[in-house]
């Protein structure tokens, strides 16, 4: 089994920058040939959740959600199956549960196959 840790997240005021990281760990992962594909997807209240932004397993290459491309940059860390997110310029509409997501296919797909426990995101204006 894959366990996702998140960290970061909190409160910060529109225009301020946040920082999200997500770490899998588990047998699992020991014995996967590269790296998982990664990412994350959020959840505001009443909404449903909506995908943000993926790095594939092999390859580092990475995609974005429209509402959130030029602001928000997903990059792998030295550890191969961590990922930082660097939410910039954010805004009252970023609020949300985001959660980090793992994939063993190529790139993360719309159910993926882990999923972390969620960290609380709050924009305020």
């Amino acid at each position: 089994q894959v366990q996702l840790t998140e960290s970061g997240g909190g409160v910060v005021q529109a225009g301020g920058s946040l920082r999200l990281s997500c770490a899998a760990s588990g047998r699992t992962v020991s014995a996967l040939d590269g790296a998982l594909a990664l990412g994350w997807f959020r959840q505001a209240t009443g909404k449903e959740r909506e995908f943000v932004a993926r790095i594939s397993r092999i390859g580092g290459m990475t995609y974005y959600a429209d509402s959130v491309k030029g602001r928000f940059i997903l990059f792998r860390d030295s550890a191969e199956n961590t990922v930082n997110l660097e939410m910039n310029n954010l805004k009252p509409e970023d609020t949300a549960v985001y959660y980090c997501a793992a994939d063993r296919n190529p790139v993360l797909t719309s159910s993926p196959d882990y999923w972390g426990q969620g960290t609380q995101v709050t924009v305020s204006s």
